[in-house]
């Protein structure tokens, strides 16, 4: 009889018949794994040892990605806030050219006021003055009104004077910051009857025009504020002399207000605020105002001065 044969994979093994009738028969040998099989079991063994690394890889790609996108975000970001500061500062040199363009045009007209109009006024009360002399006493009546309109004219004279004195007070240009103070204060008490406590040290002249005209303006702007809403009964100014500094504080015992509503709300912001800000931001200075109920407001304003040093 024919012997089977196993598969090449197993090898076998040639027995005679138990039986002892002549009959072989093959039987397989213990099983041997063959090379290609131990081959085939090692791949995945490799794969599996090289799997672990690439997860490691692909992360660290990513992070790169990401690394060099948030780079180029930040270059982006620096690029608009350096646009953005470039445009501020542009803005404020604007801001800063216009209120002093407005400062000398308010010179100008206060000093055409003072100089044309007051005077031709001046003289038009003068013309009714003889007039009057030459009425006499024989006409009552006319006299009477030439009396009225030198009134009239008187009352317009003062209206001029004060229209120039509030656009620009000619003696702060010619007596200094500290009497043109004295004359605000003064006719502040006359419209509001409050009480009114000003102190200020003599070395305060020493400042450049620009910084006492900002001090004059804020002083005045505040004053009218003051005048307008707070309905104050007692108010102090105060200017003092610091460490290469002036600080001029001004408060008042009248109404309160929410002091970051009326900065930033775009209804209701006082213009007069904003207008001190942006004259004591102008010439290097701090701009403070503080408002409780209780205890009324107080601005402050704080501006670089250098003395010098006598020779």
């Amino acid at each position: 009889m024919p012997a089977s044969v196993t598969p090449r994979s197993e090898p076998c093994r040639i027995d005679p018949d138990p039986e002892g009738c002549g009959d072989f028969r093959a039987r397989p040998t213990q099983p041997v794994k063959p090379k290609i099989q131990r081959l085939a079991r090692r791949k995945p063994t490799r794969r599996a040892a090289i799997e672990p690394f690439a997860e490691p890889r692909q992360s660290n790609a990513a992070l790169r990605r990401r690394a060099l996108e948030l780079t180029a975000a930040n270059r982006r970001l620096k690029a608009e806030v350096g646009q953005r500061i470039a445009h501020e500062r542009s803005l404020r040199h604007l801001s800063q050219q216009v209120l002093l363009a407005q400062e000398e045009e308010r010179k100008e007209i206060s000093r055409e006021l003072h100089d044309e109009v007051v005077q031709t006024l001046t003289g038009i009360n003068v013309q009714l003055a003889s007039l009057k002399l030459k009425a006499g006493a024989g006409q009552p009546g006319f006299s009477r009104q030439i009396g009225y309109t030198q009134r009239l004219v008187e009352k317009s004279v003062n209206t001029v004077h004060r229209f120039a004195r509030d656009l620009r007070p000619t003696v702060l240009d010619d007596l200094g910051l500290i009497p043109a103070l004295h004359a605000c204060l003064k006719s502040f008490t006359r419209r509001t009857g409050a009480r009114v406590r000003f102190s200020v040290f003599a070395g305060i002249e020493g400042m450049s025009n620009d910084k006492r005209t900002v001090l004059y303006r804020v002083a005045q702007a505040a004053l009218n504020n003051i005048a307008q809403h707070a309905q104050a009964t007692n108010v102090r100014v105060l200017i003092q002399d610091l460490p290469q500094a002036v600080r001029m504080e001004i408060k008042d015992n009248g109404k309160a207000f929410d002091v970051a509503h009326v900065l930033d709300s775009r209804r209701h912001r006082r213009v007069g605020l904003i207008g001190m800000r942006e004259r004591v931001e102008m010439v290097g200075g701090r701009f403070r105002v503080d408002s409780s109920r209780g205890h009324g407001t107080t601005i402050s304003a704080k501006i670089p001065f250098r003395r010098r040093l006598a020779a």
